[in-house]
């Protein structure tokens, strides 16, 4: 998976790599180089500029602190990083959306709600239940592309920089990915 890499893949890997070794340099080569993008994607989750900005600068400092667990086996640093990025964004999305919901128990529970408007509820919790259920069974292969595109609106291009993949891989996964999932979503009907 290595030599498939570009050489702007390749830096960044020794960047990291050398950023694990305790190298403060290099870590502000890293930083510099990929600070931007990691705000863009985390902008794109959580919708929010200034949660955005502390989403990156969580996901640098995590960077510097666990720089050791990345593996330029396994993955490159600019999808190690994207990773962690995007693990960040959807726990800080989640976390506001936890509150959020507690908010509105409460405030549901100080007043009576029309029947229909239950029954809408429920329904839109089913069908993305359904649609969680769905992508769940999707292989690791699918499912990740169709989220960091449909969820964290990436273009193609950038999915496949992500995932350290060519362009035409990742549309044929998320072609085969889109279609197994509207099979599923139309078989739970």
């Amino acid at each position: 998976m290595h030599g498939h890499r570009s050489a702007a893949d390749q830096r960044l890997d020794g960047y990291l790599t050398a950023t694990a070794r305790g190298s403060e340099e290099a870590f502000t080569l890293l930083y510099d180089s990929l600070s931007g993008s990691v705000r863009g994607l985390a902008l794109r989750v959580v919708r929010d500029p200034s949660q955005a900005e502390e989403v990156a600068q969580e996901v640098m400092l995590e960077v510097w602190r666990t720089a050791a667990r990345f593996r330029p086996e396994h993955a490159s640093a600019r999808s190690w990083v994207f990773a962690l990025a995007h693990h960040r964004a959807v726990d800080r999305v989640r976390s506001a959306q936890a509150a959020s919901d507690r908010d509105r128990r409460v405030a549901q529970s100080n007043s009576e709600r029309p029947f229909d408007v239950v029954a809408e509820l429920v329904q839109d919790r089913d069908e993305q239940r359904r649609l969680y259920r769905c992508l769940a069974a999707l292989c690791r292969d699918q499912r990740v592309p169709l989220v960091l595109a449909y969820y964290e609106g990436l273009t193609y291009e950038e999915v496949a920089r992500a995932l350290s993949k060519p362009a035409g891989t990742v549309k044929t996964r998320m072609r085969t990915g889109l279609h197994r999932l509207r099979e599923c979503l139309e078989a739970g009907e």
